[in-house]
């Protein structure tokens, strides 16, 4: 019996098949990689002569047949599956999870290094995306990032799981590592270079630190956001704190 990514059943928990390896005649999604040289038991006699035991450098690789999107969802649902019958995130094994998706455990370890970057993924998917900016407007784009993690937070808010995962998560250094550096990291460095841009487009005082610039945007809606679940989120929060940052906070004077 194969998987839904062409695997056949009995796949060790380090990746590796332990049932013989057959040739496939029907399309497979993704190749086969076996952890092991192909073994051909037919009669030598039946075999295409060997011309040259040299390895040929100049010939192109292998190109592969496409993973299968259907089994990668599988194995995402199948880990948001068993979050949500209440099974904790350091109790999830690779064998379970590809025992619910219906995989080997070979076609996740061709996709994730190890549990680390499969929940990762499973919590991006269960995040809003990631949002399309320009690249070269400089407030305009901040005010977008800004609205996202607005979205986030709100999906924090009504998604029980996810405020459960993150809570685990930040209780397992590894595993938010691993989400720091692929999902958080990235996402500030977007955030300075918007704010760099709208520094150089004179929208923004240029005799400021870029990170405390950063700081000043970014932070009153990570305190609504994480310290303070109970403030409120309106639509409106993003314009009116950038008014009111761009405006200046002292009192005017007449």
């Amino acid at each position: 019996m194969r998987d839904q990514d062409g695997e056949r059943d009995g796949t060790r928990e380090d990746g590796r098949n332990d049932t013989p390896h057959e040739q496939e005649t029907s399309p497979d999604p993704e190749p086969r990689h076996d952890p092991e040289p192909h073994r051909d038991h037919a009669p030598r006699h039946d075999r295409e002569p060997h011309r040259d035991h040299a390895p040929r450098h100049d010939q192109e690789p292998r190109r592969g047949r496409p993973r299968s999107a259907a089994a990668e969802r599988a194995i995402l649902d199948a880990v948001i599956a068993l979050l949500e019958a209440g099974e904790p995130l350091a109790g999830l094994s690779i064998e379970r999870i590809a025992r619910t998706a219906g995989v080997g455990k070979a076609t996740i370890y061709r996709r994730w290094s190890g549990k680390e970057e499969l929940f990762v993924d499973v919590v991006r998917d269960m995040e809003p995306d990631d949002p399309q900016i320009s690249g070269t407007e400089g407030l305009a784009d901040l005010r977008i990032l800004l609205e996202s993690l607005r979205t986030r937070g709100l999906a924090q808010r009504s998604s029980a799981l996810l405020h459960n995962i993150f809570a685990q998560m930040k209780s397992h250094p590894k595993l938010w590592d691993e989400y720091f550096g692929t999902v958080i990291a990235p996402r500030r460095a977007a955030m300075l270079a918007a704010v760099r841009r709208a520094v150089a487009a004179g929208e923004l005082r240029d005799d400021l630190d870029v990170e405390l610039i950063d700081d000043l945007f970014v932070g009153p809606v990570l305190v609504r956001t994480v310290h303070r679940p109970e403030a409120p989120l309106p639509d409106d929060l993003v314009d009116r704190l950038m008014t009111a940052l761009l405006q200046g906070l002292a009192p005017r004077r007449v």
